[in-house]
């Protein structure tokens, strides 16, 4: 559905897109990350043709958002950083505007309308300016019109961006439904949500794409991926993390904290995380630690986010 082949975006001399090169098949939801100012938004916004690419090519649906842009941003909803509004208009009249611009006519019109007010929960909000509307409510209502012509491809920037933790949760739950039968990009600083919603992710900073997979791979990337923590009810740590360090294949110890006692076992390059955990297990059993409980960690998208993101800014830093 969406093929974006070496783009390029240059302002002046600045490059704030550099060679990105991704598809997103139907049935795909892939998440965008990256720090401030990586170029998710500027790419963003060359995928859905609001502003042209210096270099590189987009294919939306088989047609080229340069070339052949109309038929190509009819298959697309978008929902952009700050999503601007008529502040003066009401919620039915912006989205029956909305719907009117998408080419939607009559009865067809409002049954688009009703579709997008049940599935955003804006019934009781209905009747009010956009301008009187909560920040939450206001973006729920943006991201109405962007699904008012129930597109098959849909870019989101930010979109739960101002909600409260129930309208986050809504918003993540119809994004994952419509992933099924869609194609959504949508950016994200929020690395929980990659979880709960995403079936790939692209971290992408200063213009390039330094990291892409499934969410599992990029857990599977951390430094804790395999590790072994043994939670206990008290005990001495230096001593049982000493007693730890001799298991055959550990490769390093750290105690996580000391009240409650947490020991977090790191296997060597070649051991597996099943068989450690077996392991700790019964040497827990043979001293008689009190236990509490023992768990293999499947890694951290923060801790890898972070590494990725500052090492190569510290790389870029050093060099003349």
């Amino acid at each position: 559905m969406i093929q974006v082949r070496d783009l390029k975006k240059n302002f002046g001399p600045k490059v704030a897109v550099n060679g990105v090169t991704f598809t997103v098949e139907r049935g795909e939801v892939l998440g965008f990350l990256g720090p401030n100012g990586a170029g998710k938004s500027t790419t963003m916004r060359m995928v859905t043709g609001f502003i042209p690419p210096t270099e590189g090519s987009i294919t939306v649906g088989g047609h080229d958002m340069v070339e052949n842009p109309i038929p190509a941003k009819r298959l697309i909803g978008y929902l952009p950083e700050n999503a601007p509004s008529y502040a003066d208009m009401t919620v039915a009249g912006f989205l029956d505007f909305c719907a009117e611009m998408r080419g939607l006519t009559g009865d067809g019109r409002k049954r688009a309308v009703g579709r997008v007010v049940e599935m955003c929960f804006l019934e009781g909000v209905l009747h009010q300016s956009v301008e009187t509307l909560s920040k939450g409510y206001r973006h729920r209502t943006c991201f109405a019109q962007s699904i008012i012509h129930d597109p098959d491809v849909l870019i989101l920037d930010e979109p739960t961006d101002g909600l409260d933790p129930n309208q986050k949760h809504e918003v993540r739950t119809l994004i994952r439904r419509m992933g099924e039968k869609k194609a959504i990009i949508f950016s994200t600083h929020i690395l929980e949500e990659v979880d709960a919603v995403c079936s790939r992710a692209i971290i992408i900073d200063r213009g390039s794409i330094v990291a892409s997979g499934t969410p599992r791979d990029l857990k599977m990337r951390s430094e804790q991926a395999g590790a072994v923590t043994l939670r206990l009810v008290d005990g001495n740590g230096s001593e049982i993390a000493a007693k730890v360090r001799q298991v055959a294949g550990v490769d390093r110890v750290s105690i996580v904290s000391e009240r409650p006692l947490a020991v977090r076992a790191f296997p060597r390059a070649n051991a597996g995380s099943d068989d450690l955990a077996r392991a700790l297990g019964e040497l827990a059993f043979k001293e008689r630690w009190p236990l509490q409980g023992l768990q293999v960690e499947e890694g951290r998208l923060d801790e890898v986010f972070r590494r990725i993101t500052l090492s190569d800014t510290k790389k870029e830093a050093s060099q003349p």
